[in-house]
């Protein structure tokens, strides 16, 4: 994000801080679709994504004195974020619930004109295979591949959401591609 959306939002938490409720409502316009697709992708449900979405900016309404201006709120946000999807993931583990269908990832599908329906169809395993890979990856893993490839956020950003360094963002990353490309072997040739 650029530097104004980075003072509109410290602005708009400061206003949020002095009692402008409808600070908020700005904030969830800007922050709530990215936050879902982040959200999405990484418990692999829409409905949950929403959810945890919502409960999200509960907690920055509850948090609005903590937050430091000197701090991107995009970090703060998906920190927010990613530790409810880390506790949804630990209460899912010991709850576990039959899933009659697989909720796909939307936004990935493929789609183009000129395509024949088999071309179609290859691409549409491969989206799908491609969505299984990431949802096995260990959840730090699958957290830094996202965060990096879909959301642009950088290694020092990664950083402040998982609450660790640099480093091992990198080794995490790196780690994470590897196990892609492991799980993905059979569709990469073609």
């Amino acid at each position: 994000m650029t530097s104004d959306r980075e003072d509109l939002d410290a602005g708009l938490m400061r206003s949020l801080a002095d009692g402008d409720d409808l600070a908020l409502n700005r904030l969830m316009d800007a922050w709530s679709r990215p936050l879902i697709t982040y959200l999405t992708r990484l418990t692999g449900s829409k409905a949950s994504a929403k959810d945890l979405a919502q409960e999200a900016f509960v907690r920055v309404h509850r948090a609005r004195f903590a937050f430091r201006s000197s701090h991107r709120f995009s970090t703060w946000l998906f920190a927010i974020a990613t530790n409810l999807a880390r506790n949804h993931a630990r209460w899912r583990g010991r709850h576990p619930e039959t899933i009659l269908e697989h909720e796909s990832l939307g936004e990935l599908a493929i789609a183009a004109k000129d395509r024949s329906p088999a071309e179609h169809a290859i691409a549409n395993e491969r989206v799908a295979a491609i969505q299984k890979a990431v949802s096995e990856l260990p959840q730090d893993m699958r957290e830094v591949l996202i965060l990096t490839t879909w959301h642009g956020m950088s290694r020092a950003e990664i950083a402040r959401v998982q609450d660790s360094s640099e480093k091992a963002v990198e080794l995490r990353l790196y780690r994470a591609r590897k196990l892609l490309r492991e799980l993905l072997f059979d569709h990469l040739d073609a």
